[in-house]
C-alpha cells in the first residue's frame, strides 16, 4: 500500500473511494460541494440516515461513476474540538469503508493542527493498521481487497511528503507484535521467538545473543527458570541490540515478558483466568520485538537499543516449581513464590538484573503483569509506574502523540511491606488489595539504584475482543509506537 499526500481538492480528485471528514454544521460547504460535483440530492439524503457530523457518524453512498465509485463522509463533532484521536478514528473509519474495492482512497479530513507532519502520520498509520487481517492460519484465506494507494488530501507544505517515510517502518512493528500475539502457543514457543529475533538480527544488522539453560544457569537466573521447571520447552533468554552508525550518547534497554504460554502452574488458572487466551501473556515481549523492528529499519542516531525477553513457558509436570517454594535471582535475592500463576515478575527479575549490567540511561520494562491493572484502567489505557518523574514525562509524552493511552499509577513504598516473607527476602506477590502497586514495587527490587526505569502494565491493551478505532478485533500491538517515539525523542535529545 502506498500512502502520499496530495494536493487535489476533493471536486477534483478522482479514484475508488473519497472519504470527507465532515464537522456538525460542515463549515467548509463540503456536503454542498459534492453536490455539486455528483449531481445528486445529498443533504436530503443524509438527512434520511440521519447523518449530523457527529462524531462516530458515517454514511457511504455508491456512485456508479468512473472518476469515483464511492462516497463516504464521517462525522468529526465540533470544528473546534477535533483532536488527533479524532483523525486517528475517522482515517481508520475511511479506511474500513474503502476495504473490499481496492483502487485507491482519497481522505480529506480537517486537518487544522499546528503540526501537520503529526497529523498525517497519525492519519496514515490508522489507515494501514485499521486494514490489517491475519489469514495466516486458515485452510482457505479470502483475503479481502484493499486500496492499492491512499492519498491524504489537503494544502501540504512543501516537503511534508517525505514525513510519511516513517509510517511503513512503525506499522511493520506493530504488526509483527500482533502476528507474535495473535500466534498460537504451539506455533510462538521460546525458540521460535529466538528465531524471530535471528531473523530481525539478519534482516536489519543487530546484535544477537541467545543464553540457553546452561547459560542462565551459570548466571544464577534462578527466578526466571524456576518458571520454566514444568515446560518440556527450553527456555531462551533472548539480548538483541540496535547500534548506530555513529556515536552512541545514550543506551536504553527495552525489557518485555515472555511467557509464550501460562498455565498459572500448580495455582492453575480456571473459570474466568482465561486460560485459552494465556497465549497472550508474552504481549510484552512481541511489543518489544516491534519496537526493535521499526528502530532497526528507522535507524535513529546518537542512540544504542537493547532489548532483553526472558522467554519460556509455565507448565505443570513433575519438575514443576511448588507454590512455597524458594528460588533465588541473579542478583541474590531470594523470593518465596506463594503463588505460581505470579510468574511473570519472576522472569522479569532477572530480565532486569541482566539489563542493569548494561549499565543503560533508561530501562522500561512491559508486560501483561496483573487483572488488577485491567480493574482499575480497562481495555483502553495501560498503567505505568515509575518512580523518576522525567521518564513518566517523556512516555506519557509518547504515548498521546502515538494515540495509545497510558496513565501514571501510584508506586508507594508503603506497599513495599506486603511483599515480606518469614523466610525469604520477599514474596512473589502481596495482598490482593493495590496488586499492581505491589507487582511494580517487586520489579523495582531488581533494578540497580540510580537508573532511571519504568514499568507498563499492558495486560488490558494487548488485545481487543470486538476492535476499537485503528484495532481490528483480536491483537493490538499496543505499546510498540509508543517504545519508538521515545527512542527517537531519546535520540534527538542525544544528538543535541
Amino acid at each position: 500500500m502506498k500512502i502520499s499526500l496530495s494536493p487535489a481538492t476533493p471536486e477534483a480528485w478522482s479514484g475508488s473511494v473519497l472519504a470527507l471528514g465532515i464537522p456538525q454544521d460542515d463549515p467548509q460547504g463540503l456536503v454542498e460541494a459534492m453536490e455539486q460535483r455528483f449531481s445528486i440530492q445529498l443533504s436530503q439524503w443524509l438527512k434520511q440516515k440521519p447523518f449530523t457530523g457527529k462524531s462516530g457518524d458515517l454514511a457511504s453512498l455508491q456512485l456508479l461513476r468512473g472518476d469515483c465509485t464511492t462516497l463516504v463522509l464521517l462525522g468529526m463533532g465540533e470544528a473546534g474540538s477535533i483532536e488527533r484521536d479524532s483523525l486517528r478514528m475517522a482515517a481508520a473509519a475511511a479506511a474500513r469503508a474503502a476495504q473490499g474495492q481496492g483502487g485507491s482512497l482519497g481522505l480529506l479530513l480537517p486537518w487544522g493542527s499546528e503540526d501537520p507532519i503529526a497529523d498525517a502520520t497519525a492519519a496514515a498509520e490508522a489507515v494501514r493498521l485499521a486494514l490489517y487481517s491475519d489469514l495466516r492460519f486458515r485452510s482457505k484465506p479470502e483475503p479481502s481487497p484493499r486500496p492499492e494507494q491512499v492519498e491524504l488530501l489537503g494544502q501540504w507544505p512543501a516537503g511534508l511528503n517525505q514525513t510519511l517515510e516513517t509510517v511503513h517502518p512503525i506499522c511493520a512493528g506493530v504488526e509483527l507484535a500482533r502476528e507474535l500475539v495473535a500466534a498460537p502457543p504451539n506455533s510462538v514457543t521460546p525458540e521460535e521467538l529466538a528465531r524471530t529475533a535471528a531473523a530481525l538480527a539478519h534482516e536489519h544488522g543487530l546484535d544477537l545473543t541467545v543464553l540457553e539453560r546452561s547459560d542462565c544457569e551459570e548466571r544464577g537466573m534462578g527466578s526466571y527458570l524456576s518458571v520454566c521447571q514444568g515446560s518440556d520447552m527450553d527456555p531462551k533468554f533472548i539480548h538483541l541490540t540496535y547500534r548506530p552508525s555513529g556515536v552512541a550518547r545514550k543506551r536504553l534497554v527495552l525489557v518485555g515478558k515472555g511467557l509464550t504460554f501460562d498455565s498459572g502452574g500448580y495455582n492453575l488458572k480456571v473459570g474466568a483466568a482465561q486460560i485459552d487466551m494465556m497465549k497472550f501473556d508474552m504481549g510484552g515481549s512481541a511489543s518489544v520485538f516491534g519496537a526493535m523492528r521499526s528502530i532497526a529499519e528507522l535507524r535513529p542516531a546518537g542512540v544504542e537499543v537493547h532489548m532483553v525477553v526472558a522467554a519460556c513457558e509455565n507448565m505443570i509436570n513433575g519438575s514443576a516449581v511448588h507454590p512455597g517454594d524458594i528460588v533465588t535471582a541473579s542478583n541474590g535475592t531470594t523470593i518465596e513464590i506463594n503463588n505460581t500463576d505470579a510468574e511473570g515478575r519472576l522472569t522479569l527479575a532477572d530480565a532486569l538484573v541482566y539489563a542493569s549490567k548494561l549499565k543503560p540511561d533508561a530501562i522500561v520494562d512491559l508486560a501483561t503483569l496483573t487483572g488488577a491493572c485491567v480493574v482499575a484502567l480497562g481495555d483502553e489505557i495501560a498503567g505505568l509506574w515509575t518512580p523518576d518523574d522525567a521518564l513518566s514525562i517523556d512516555l506519557e509524552t509518547a504515548a498521546n502523540n502515538a494515540g495509545e493511552g497510558l496513565w501514571r499509577m501510584p508506586l508507594h513504598n508503603s506497599y513495599r511491606k506486603g511483599l515480606k516473607s518469614l523466610l525469604a527476602d520477599m514474596k512473589n506477590t502481596g495482598p490482593r488489595p493495590g496488586g499492581s502497586i505491589t507487582a511494580a514495587l517487586f520489579l523495582k527490587e531488581f533494578v540497580d539504584a540510580g537508573i532511571p526505569w519504568a514499568h507498563i502494565d499492558i495486560a488490558g491493551t494487548v488485545w481487543s475482543d470486538k476492535g476499537r478505532g485503528l484495532n481490528p478485533s483480536g491483537a493490538t500491538g499496543y505499546g510498540v509506537r509508543t517504545l519508538v517515539n521515545w527512542v527517537i525523542k531519546q535520540a534527538s535529545t542525544a544528538e543535541a
